[in-house]
């Protein structure tokens, strides 16, 4: 089984946001990128809401999210697990990131989404508990952008993720 370990995360000086995957893929691994799958659906949707090309670089694309005051990141450091299905990762290997030193330096961060049930169970079950201080952030459980869920349409994955991210936007 392999043994993977999460990327730094994706974050400007003042975020209101946290976007919180559980562990990158293999696509993702393989390139040292966040959501490298190609029928991921992430830039996609993020693209959509903050009104930019999907298609530009890597780079550009994070530049976008950071200066939208978006910031990225899983709630994994490591784990093992064969594969890149959040079903097949040993619960018995999992470290969690370093959220208390997170929010400390990050103290503007009113919500966290969770991409998908599995980040949202991950880090209900192995952060939340252990965080000195938690504040009066604001968790929304979203549809996951991986093309393993399928069984939401994009659109509808467009829609929750807007009034999530995006909340003061307009319909």
């Amino acid at each position: 089984m392999a043994h993977v370990s999460s990327f730094p995360p994706l974050v400007g000086r003042s975020p209101h946001t946290l976007i919180l995957g559980t562990m990158p893929g293999t696509a993702s691994l393989n390139a040292r990128q966040y959501y490298a799958h190609p029928r991921n659906a992430f830039w996609g949707i993020l693209a959509d809401l903050l009104g930019f090309d999907a298609g530009l670089d890597y780079v550009a694309r994070t530049r976008r999210l950071v200066d939208a005051d978006i910031a990225v990141w899983d709630v994994l450091r490591s784990c093992k697990r064969p594969g890149s299905l959040d079903s097949r990762i040993d619960p018995a290997s999992v470290i969690a990131n370093d959220f208390d030193t997170f929010f400390a330096r990050h103290p503007t961060i009113e919500r966290v989404c969770f991409n998908g049930a599995a980040a949202e169970t991950l880090y209900r079950r192995h952060v939340l508990h252990t965080l000195a201080l938690e504040t009066q952030r604001q968790y929304v459980r979203l549809p996951s952008t991986s093309p393993a869920n399928a069984s939401v349409p994009v659109a509808e994955k467009v829609r929750l993720w807007r009034a999530a991210v995006l909340p003061d936007a307009p319909a």
